[in-house]
């Protein structure tokens, strides 16, 4: 029950029963003085008829002709002895014997309290008569009128005051009706705006309350609310920007509660422990069992209960790379870890010098042996058909390393200054994992290779379908070709935080010395020059994988795994 109907009931009720009470008795004191009336009146006659007996004597003719000069024609007058006799009445004739009086009920109560009044049916007369007796000293004096619709109606109270009651009844419900709205017009409002606020539904224009004391505390609480709103609108969108600040950061950041559990972690961060792990890093505890992070742990474990700014900064080389772990300790307890890896720059620095180089290196190798065969055959025309042909399929083998390699370096060239060419899509993961599959299974079967695909069905990420493609098909070119036979290759998505996918793609196969891992997705670096040629590669496979996997927003890295082979781990962002 709302507030304004409460506080309508209640003083309803009180105005109610105050107004019940005072109709009850004014109602009663109504009657009381029309039935006083009517008992003077009565009396009056009483004591006339007594006085004239008295002087006049009790003879019937001469009482019957008294009577007869009152002005209620309707009077009936009665006198009794003592002894219950009627002596005179008035409605009968004269000579007409009349039954004891003393047991009339009027009668008997002015024996003991010298005047009787009653309602009830006469005998004599056959009507219902209004009775009032008087005991004298020697007779009883009975006047009466019959009691009929005109009698009554004199008796019954004045209806008049009743019907102003109802009025003013009325009246005073509406005037309190309009009252209680009226008080509680603030509360009503300031509880619609509260219902619209928990429904985040504010109307545009502002809430009107009355000039009272509480229109005034109204006002104020929708000004403080909104003020709240605003700031922690303010704070949302604040809040926003730096998550947005953190995910983009080339920094490696985690932020993580007193009792060591993530608070945010943006994919560098997550890229850079599972580096630096020999396991993959699924939750916090994880990551600070890392050995590596021995140092940082008990510095956090140490500065935690000092309430105080610290930070504290090491250096660790893993996998040919070299990273820049900071942690800092908040005066909340809260602390953030940071990881850069310095040595990223450097090796960029290299690959701008050795590009042309190499490029140059990579362009010479198929044009000398194509110049080198087809010179063969113009010089030497007496060469038989089948020696011809021999040289011819060398020099078609050359020419398409030399289309591929030109396919990649365009691939790589478009990624590196023209990504608005590559349109972007909703692409399902496991789709093209298994189009990749299904276009390497003569070479798998060859291999005798064993595919462990752990990707659900239901990954999504808005992308370009052929980059994606060119990412999985060259780990999977690169898994065989350089893994060795009878390798197990495992492709997993292992970790979803909302914005990005993160990847695992690893094989038990030979692996690469750790000096290599740096440089694996440098444009033509070799791990072994005359292997690598001879298995046909270009050189730029795990280049154009990095790209495809900067412009989905991710990263990726490479790492051995401890019992044999190679893993790559890569994010991919979802939109």
């Amino acid at each position: 029950m709302t507030l304004n109907k409460r506080i309508f009931l209640y003083f309803f009720s009180i105005f109610f029963l105050t107004l019940g009470i005072i109709s009850f008795f004014q109602y009663q004191r109504e009657i009381e003085f029309r039935t006083q009336q009517l008992d003077s009146q009565l009396t009056t006659y009483n004591y006339s008829i007594r006085k004239f007996a008295e002087e006049k004597g009790s003879s019937w003719d001469a009482l019957e002709e008294y009577v007869k000069l009152f002005p209620d024609t309707s009077l009936r007058v009665t006198i009794i002895d003592t002894a219950g006799v009627v002596i005179f009445e008035s409605s009968v004739k004269k000579g007409v014997r009349l039954a004891n009086h003393l047991d009339r009920p009027e009668i008997a109560m002015a024996r003991t309290s010298e005047n009787g009044k009653a309602i009830r049916y006469s005998f004599s007369s056959g009507i219902d008569y209004y009775y009032l007796a008087h005991k004298f000293e020697h007779v009883y004096v009975r006047s009466a009128l019959p009691y009929n619709v005109s009698l009554s109606s004199m008796l019954e109270a004045n209806m008049l005051f009743l019907n102003f009651m109802v009025l003013l009844f009325i009246v005073s419900i509406l005037a309190l009706f309009l009252i209680s709205k009226n008080f509680t017009k603030s509360i009503d409002r300031l509880r619609i705006f509260t219902q619209k606020a928990e429904k985040e539904d504010l109307p545009d224009t502002e809430i009107e309350f009355p000039n009272d004391e509480l229109g005034e505390i109204s006002k104020n609480i929708v000004k403080l609310y909104k003020l709240q709103l605003q700031t922690k609108e303010e704070v949302q969108k604040e809040r926003e920007k730096l998550i947005t600040h953190l995910q983009i950061s080339q920094e490696g950041l985690g932020i993580f509660s007193s009792d060591k559990k993530e608070i945010l972690a943006n994919s560098h961060f997550i890229q850079y422990t599972n580096i630096l792990s020999d396991q993959q890093c699924e939750s916090a505890d994880q990551i600070f069992a890392i050995p590596e992070f021995a140092e940082i742990n008990q510095f956090i474990d140490q500065n935690l209960l000092f309430n105080e700014l610290n930070r504290k900064r090491i250096v660790i080389e893993k996998g040919g790379r070299v990273f820049s772990v900071q942690s800092v300790i908040f005066q909340d307890n809260t602390f953030e870890i940071s990881i850069n890896d310095i040595s990223v720059q450097e090796h960029e620095n290299e690959l701008k010098r050795n590009l042309t180089q190499n490029i140059s290196h990579e362009l010479r190798t198929p044009v000398s042996s194509i110049l080198g065969f087809m010179e063969s055959i113009l010089e030497n025309p007496e060469l038989d058909q089948k020696r011809q042909r021999f040289f011819i399929e060398r020099s078609f083998q050359q020419a398409q390393r030399l289309s591929s390699l030109l396919q990649d370096i365009s691939m790589l060239n478009k990624m590196d200054e023209s990504k608005r060419l590559f349109d972007k899509e909703p692409c399902n993961l496991s789709e093209v994992i298994s189009d990749v599959l299904n276009d390497l299974h003569l070479e798998i079967e060859q291999r005798e290779a064993k595919i462990v695909n752990k990707v659900k069905s239901n990954i999504k990420i808005q992308g370009n379908r052929s980059l994606i493609y060119s990412i999985f098909r060259n780990l999977m070119d690169n898994a065989l070709n350089y893994g060795g036979n009878k390798i197990t290759i495992d492709i997993n998505c292992y970790r979803d935080d909302g914005i990005f996918y993160f990847f695992t793609f690893s094989d038990n196969g030979v692996g690469v010395g750790e000096e290599h891992l740096s440089r694996l997705f440098e444009r033509f670096y070799r791990v072994d020059k005359g292997r690598s040629r001879k298995a046909g590669g270009t050189g730029l496979g795990l280049a154009i994988v990095k790209n495809a996997v900067l412009y989905h927003k991710g990263n990726i890295s490479a790492k051995n795994v401890p019992t044999g082979g190679l893993n790559f781990i890569f994010s991919l962002r979802k939109s």
